[in-house]
């Protein structure tokens, strides 16, 4: 009997500074009452879905930096999205930038979750693969400041088992930067994941390595199907794309299967929603055969990749 799930992945268009969080709430609700149209199970939503990517800018005004954070989840202005997906009964997943009182100290996260049809956190993922950098650098074209604005995440790559109404599967989440690190998918493949939930905001031009920019689209798509295919996974990469703030953003929001194959992906540059029934026993033969952990991988093998941070050269 197959295990199909029906993900809508909501791509956002460009989110200004402006735009107030209502205002991109309306959107988001926009997109769930397409996926119910649609009969989705599932909505993803992209990385810092709220807000424009703040770490673009230098700031050092904390109280502006924290502007852009979400204090509690729900907050007043967020509230209604949760809610008309529990009206609508789809379960859905969006990034959010966390702040969080924790052992007397206040801590800042690069966050996604997962809500169940029902309304419950299903789970949290906070971001581990922090890109750019911490101080001012103010001879690029724009700013990448995800090192100073937050804390790597600590959390690991969790993957929970979903109810019935997402056929039981085992579910995770990365974000962004991630994706283009072979241990975030494994460490979750080595918990047998059935769906990655991914959500990333990418400028197109990288001022250290301007000679990447022609490869943006093929690097996200490369890294993103190979994951899927190497641990046996749909993987459901969303984008904020589009021009935001003078930032071109890369869209190619894709719902890849456990073959590698990507079998929906956004036209645009706008918000779109891509639809694609997903079945989770598909990724069945990929980890019983190829990919059968427990037959075929050698982790004594592999102790360099946990003790050896930086590539060191033979003499």
């Amino acid at each position: 009997m197959s295990r199909i799930i029906t993900v809508g992945a909501a791509q956002m268009g460009p989110i200004q500074r402006a735009d107030s969080r209502s205002s991109v709430v309306r959107r988001m609700i926009e997109h769930l009452r397409q996926a119910k149209a649609h009969g989705c199970d599932l909505v993803v939503f992209p990385e810092l879905t709220l807000t424009t990517f703040f770490p673009r800018w230098f700031m050092d005004d904390q109280a502006e930096i924290d502007s852009f954070f979400e204090q509690s989840m729900p907050s007043g202005e967020t509230a209604p999205l949760l809610e008309a997906a529990r009206d609508l009964g789809l379960a859905i997943s969006f990034g959010y930038a966390e702040l969080v009182a924790a052992a007397g100290r206040v801590r800042r996260y690069n966050t996604q979750i997962l809500i169940g049809k029902s309304g419950r956190i299903i789970g949290k993922y906070r971001k581990i693969h922090l890109p750019g950098h911490a101080e001012h650098e103010p001879w690029r074209a724009f700013q990448h400041l995800e090192k100073r604005y937050f804390e790597v995440g600590d959390l690991s790559w969790p993957v929970w088992r979903a109810d019935d109404h997402l056929g039981g599967g085992l579910l995770g989440m990365m974000i962004c930067n991630d994706r283009r690190w072979p241990e975030s998918y494994r460490v979750m493949g080595l918990q047998g994941v059935e769906m990655i939930l991914l959500g990333y905001n990418t400028p197109r031009h990288n001022p250290p390595a301007p000679d990447h920019d022609r490869l943006s689209e093929f690097h996200n798509q490369l890294v993103m199907q190979a994951g899927a295919y190497q641990n046996g996974s749909w993987v459901v990469g969303v984008a904020k794309c589009g021009v935001e703030e003078d930032c071109e953003m890369i869209g190619g929001s894709s719902i890849i299967a456990p073959t590698g194959e990507v079998i929906g992906q956004a036209l645009t540059q706008d918000d779109e929603l891509v639809v694609a029934r997903c079945d989770l026993d598909l990724c069945r033969s990929y980890k019983a055969s190829t990919f059968n952990f427990a037959r075929h991988r050698e982790p004594e093998q592999y102790r360099m990749i946990v003790e050896r941070k930086g590539a060191v050269e033979p003499d």
